[in-house]
């Protein structure tokens, strides 16, 4: 998830220890809501005759303008120097929109990417608008104004059915989502409206509660009235939340951009988020005796489909003493990827080979059951042109609405789609768009087009027709739809266009026509001219990964390997003889391609970065 991980405590510790003033946590020696106590002395705008005293100070609420000229900027993904938004940050690729410091900012917005205002994590409703809380740094962050309105004054959680509201895609361009909180795992014991922020910013969300929480606790006792609020001055959080911000802070460690925005705020108003300096200050706070046992073991782990590059498996939720926070999938006893449900799809396999697969059950505090029973599953022949290169359920396309609009939204692999004359109301496998007289436009994606398939649905009437697909803008086949409410799968063979291509859906032969688009996908394609360098012969894992992928070529020759964002961007290559091992510890999660070439033959694979 993060570009820099820390993972233990004390490498946190050392990692920043020159940044935090000599003796600053000296009188931090208890544990429980004691050490809560000790944190809130050493922060706070009181002399509490410390030994070494550092008195925080409210600069106003004016004054944030200038701290985030420091505090929040992008020097971590794009590197491009504006302003960081955890509401708009695609940590995988190119952000969908950018704001440039002291020229963007509100001012007034209609739409998301308009401009930037100052985001209260803990909304200003809450402490009546009150100083220094609504001017403290820590706590106020630049963000999309719009997407600021749409969160609103809602409890960060985890979404399970999404709602709507007029004028934002939701999920929102990165993948942020307003919706009813999931009442079960981790996530266990509330049903409101809650809002939930991509994976790679989580854990900084919880730190900024903790810090908060800590900071103002003497006072936070009367803010009862707000739900992620149980009306102590000790543990503050009430039970739900503080499963959800203990899952988040354990799940996405704390980051390099987190420790200099920490810095920056410091020198900005005399004081610094705990939690950033120690971690591990929360389990010792709020979990001080530490939580030992583990989830039971997934049962009934079962294979559900089998497919050419896939397979996907299913199997009971496991039980625990608090709740289960997610599942480990493991192939052929390598760690594959993690779900926080009880299904899983495991994708990059080899065609018709048998893989055996287990799962194990994690809890928030990382207690791990054993490994389930094992079960095998065995992919399907290849189809004619490799691997799947990119694929869209449409999963991301927003709340429900039968407006004929222009529609963006972030798809499965985490770039940007788009359709124009469309609509997001109808349903074929799952959520899907509804295109009239408009346009489905694919981001731009490396790796080529083999073989395309999308499943299509005519509703409300009119006759049979096609729609173009095109690649790069010259048309390459037809895609049919037949009669009202009839599913048909359309499959265009042997497009065969290397590199980069752009897919587009346009030009329905009757543009009153209105048909469902779904589970739309297309293989990558390489011209393949050596017989003994084949896809067959090559085998490359784990995939997913998280900092190493193993590369094993049945053939001993002389091999580049290359690997591509999905916007063609080369960020790495590297030359290996047959088997070797590719270190990805410098790029950021998210899905690439993979190329290996020998002599003038190329094969090209997915590769998903964790």
């Amino acid at each position: 998830m993060k570009k820099l991980y820390i993972l233990l405590a004390l490498l946190a510790t050392a990692t920043i220890s020159a940044q935090i003033p000599a003796g600053y946590y000296n009188s931090a020696t208890g544990t429980g809501y004691t050490l809560k106590t000790q944190l809130k002395n050493i922060i706070d705008n009181t002399n509490n005759g410390l030994p070494n005293e550092h008195v925080a100070t409210d600069q106003g609420y004016n004054a944030l303008d200038a701290l985030y000229a420091t505090s929040d900027r992008d020097t971590y993904y794009e590197n491009d120097n504006t302003i960081l938004d955890l509401y708009s940050e695609n940590p995988a690729g190119a952000d969908p929109y950018n704001y440039t410091y002291g020229s963007d900012e509100c001012g007034n917005y209609n739409s998301e990417g308009d401009c930037y205002n100052k985001e209260h994590v803990i909304p200003q409703s809450v402490f009546n608008d009150a100083s220094p809380m609504r001017n403290d740094g820590h706590q106020v962050i630049p963000t999309d104004g719009r997407v600021n309105g749409f969160r609103s004054n809602y409890p960060y959680g985890v979404t399970g059915t999404l709602v709507s509201q007029s004028g934002i895609s939701n999920p929102t361009m990165n993948g942020s989502k307003l919706g009813n909180n999931l009442n079960s795992g981790y996530s266990a014991g509330y049903t409101g409206i809650v809002f939930e922020p991509i994976d790679e910013f989580k854990g900084d969300i919880a730190r900024i509660y903790f810090y908060f929480v800590t900071r103002y606790q003497s006072q936070v006792g009367a803010w009862s009235s707000y739900a992620m609020f149980d009306g102590s001055t000790d543990k503050v959080l009430a039970d739900p939340f503080l499963n959800i911000l203990m899952t988040w802070h354990q799940n996405d460690p704390v980051s390099q951009r987190e420790i200099d925005r920490n810095n920056a705020v410091y020198n900005y108003q005399n004081n610094r988020n705990p939690f950033i300096d120690h971690p591990e200050y929360v389990q010792l706070i709020w979990n001080p005796t530490p939580d030992t046992v583990a989830p039971s073991v997934p049962t009934n782990l079962v294979v559900t489909n089998e497919a050419s590059t896939s397979i996907s498996l299913s199997w009971t939720a496991s039980t625990d003493n608090i709740a289960v926070a997610s599942y480990d999938v493991y192939v052929d006893g390598v760690y594959n990827s993690n779900s926080t449900t009880t299904t899983a799809t495991v994708t990059n396999l080899t065609p018709e080979t048998t893989y055996t697969f287990t799962v194990l059950a994690k809890d928030a505090s990382n207690n791990m059951s054993a490994q389930s029973a094992p079960v095998d599953g065995t992919t399907t022949e290849a189809g004619s042109s490799g691997s799947e290169c990119a694929s869209e359920t449409f999963a991301n396309i927003g709340a429900d609405s039968s407006t004929y609009t222009a529609i963006n939204w972030t798809g499965d692999n985490g770039l940007q789609w788009s359709a124009t004359d469309a609509r997001t109301d109808q349903t074929l496998t799952g959520k899907a768009i509804t295109v009239r007289n408009g346009v489905l436009t694919a981001p731009t994606i490396a790796g080529g087009i083999g073989t395309f398939s999308v499943k299509t649905k005519r509703v409300f009437g009119g006759s049979n027709g096609t729609f173009n697909l095109k690649v790069n803008g010259n048309v390459v086949g037809s895609i049919t739809y037949g009669a009202q409410d009839e599913v048909q799968t359309v499959t265009i063979p042997n497009i065969n266009i290397e590199n980069s291509v752009t897919i587009t859906i346009d030009g329905n032969s009757l543009a009153s026509n209105r048909v469902v688009f779904d589970d739309l996908s297309w293989t990558c394609y390489s011209n393949l001219g050596v017989e003994d360098f084949t896809r067959s012969n090559v085998k490359v894992y784990p995939n997913p990964a998280y900092n190493i992928v193993h590369i094993e070529l049945k053939n001993n020759t002389e091999t580049i390997v290359e690997i591509y964002s999905l916007l063609g961007k080369k960020v790495f290559q590297k030359t290996i003889q047959q088997t070797d091992i590719i270190h990805l510890n410098d790029l950021s999660s998210g899905v690439y391609i993979l190329r290996l070439t020998q002599d003038n033959n190329t094969i090209s694979k997915k590769l998903i970065k964790n």
